[in-house]
């Protein structure tokens, strides 16, 4: 065995049993003593940790000498080939080298010394603190500050009375006390932190955070606690530091759509029957590619204009204003507007998030709609069974939906947690009308726009098939310029796509 293997198998061992000692506790926030011992815990981690950088970098160090050793070899032997090689010895050398010596460099190389650190790591994680922990502790924090009437500033700087060991937060640690406040639906919370992470932002902290991502956290958790006039002010905030919104909107306009005559040559038209579907084998549906990435398919002449008629009709006594899904509880919320003062023009304006108005239609209401959900379940193979209801949009002249993603974040664990059928997978759209102007579907991230057309539907995959979700699948209703919009989509939840869309092997396959 070598010193490497040695120095690495005694780390495991070491930190194998330490900890041990901590298998049997749980609410290590809850008692100081046992936080002092994960003290222990974690500066017998960072030992074992710097064992590994120090076996890295004696690997590093070998294969650097062979490459200066070799570079030196290589110089010398090119500037007269035939002479060098004419000494035999040069010549064995050469065929040694080659056959022997780079295979046990490549080996050098491939040798994962990380393993043992790694595996002991994780193995070990189920003694850690858990994410109960890191609430218990942030919710401690959170009550001492409502107790002792402390400043957010005072405690990131941590000038707390009687403190001999001052400890400072930094951007992410405001970031994330804020976060957890949000998950808990804290928003009084939410918004103190995430103003004490903007602040440190503006003064110049450098940070993995950024100021979009705050202010998107903060201006939500304003507009939740009912102040809709500052929410609006720092939504324009943030809409004037972000790039996304300015390409939103020339994309609305027909402009800056990444349409390449390389993108162009990929995108195809056929006769579609999802892998010979009785219901297609006869009459194939015409399906157009929209764009490659994210992969956005157009259906044409889908849904015939009688059944266009029939959902309108059905869909016009139950049209309320437009919901969203909370990220946090997964229910459904109507959007509010607020008449505020706009501090970049002095007039009256509306705070508007979604401005259309929806209904939800089932087969209760007709048996067509039945039909139809079959019909998206025949040419897309997923199970119609656990996706929401078909919903009925109707934009009027202005009418649009900002940038948004249909599935539920990482940082909102709970989004659809109320319907019980997991994620959104995919969207369907069906376009019920013409628009004379404006009203494009846009994807701001990868500058793509599809304009609507009466009888058609668009289709995209909003997760991968291992779960993550797609973060180019982020779109926007345009504002509708001159005419009427008529939309219903159809949302495709995860449960029941287990054998139709198997899981991939890789985050984003």
């Amino acid at each position: 065995m070598s010193n490497m293997e040695r120095w690495c198998g005694g780390c495991v061992l070491v930190l194998s049993c330490l900890l041990q000692t901590f298998s049997a506790y749980s609410d290590f926030y809850t008692s100081i003593g046992q936080m002092t011992d994960l003290l222990y815990t974690e500066k017998d981690l960072v030992t074992s940790l710097k064992n590994y950088i120090m076996v890295e970098e004696m690997k590093l160090k070998q294969v650097k000498q062979w490459a200066e050793k070799m570079d030196t070899l290589s110089a010398t032997a090119t500037q007269d080939p035939e002479g060098f090689l004419g000494h035999p010895v040069n010549a064995f050398k050469l065929m040694k080298r080659l056959n022997t010596e780079w295979g046990n460099l490549e080996n050098l190389v491939l040798k994962d010394s990380a393993e043992g650190f790694i595996s002991n790591l994780t193995l070990q994680r189920q003694h850690f603190p858990t994410d109960e922990d890191q609430t218990g502790a942030a919710k401690a924090l959170l009550r001492l500050q409502d107790t002792y009437r402390l400043d957010t500033n005072t405690i990131s700087t941590g000038d707390l009375p009687g403190v001999t060991h001052k400890s400072l937060m930094t951007v992410e640690d405001c970031f994330e006390l804020g976060k957890i406040a949000y998950s808990e639906v804290d928003y009084y919370h939410t918004e103190l932190w995430m103003e004490q992470a903007l602040k440190q932002l503006e003064e110049g902290e450098e940070s993995t955070v950024d100021k979009v991502t705050v202010l998107d956290y903060l201006s939500y958790a304003i507009y939740q606690q009912g102040d809709l006039g500052r929410a609006l002010e720092l939504t324009k905030k943030l809409l004037r530091i972000g790039e996304l919104p300015k390409m939103y909107e020339m994309l609305c306009r027909g402009e800056g759509v990444k349409m390449t005559n390389r993108r162009q040559s990929r995108l195809f038209c056929r006769y579609y029957t999802n892998n010979g579907n009785p219901s297609y084998l006869l009459s194939p549906a015409k399906q157009e590619d929209e764009w490659d990435r994210p992969y956005i398919v157009r259906y044409h002449d889908i849904i015939s204009h009688s059944e266009i008629e029939k959902i309108k009709e059905l869909a016009l006594p139950k049209l309320r204003r437009a919901t969203i899904s909370n990220p946090i509880t997964g229910v459904l919320e109507t959007l509010k507007r607020a008449t505020v003062h706009d501090p970049l023009t002095g007039k009256l304006t509306t705070a508007l998030y979604r401005v259309s108005k929806s209904a939800w239609l089932t087969g209760y209401d007709h048996p067509m709609i039945d039909q139809i959900n079959q019909r998206i379940e025949d040419l897309t193979g997923l199970e119609m069974d656990t996706a929401e209801e078909l919903q009925v949009a109707n934009y009027g002249v202005g009418g649009q939906y900002e940038p948004h993603f249909d599935f539920g974040r990482k940082d909102e664990p709970d989004a659809f947690k109320e319907l019980g059928t997991g994620n959104r997978v995919a969207t369907w759209l069906f376009y019920m009308s013409d628009v004379a102007a404006g009203g494009a579907t846009v994807f701001p991230d990868v500058g793509a726009a599809v304009w609507p057309k009466k009888g058609t539907a668009v289709f995209w995959y909003n997760l991968f098939p291992s779960g993550e979700g797609d973060y180019s699948t982020r779109h926007a209703a345009c504002p509708v310029l001159v005419g009427n919009k008529w939309v219903s989509n159809k949302w495709i939840h995860e449960r029941g796509q287990e054998f139709r869309r198997p899981c991939g092997l890789t985050e984003i396959a």
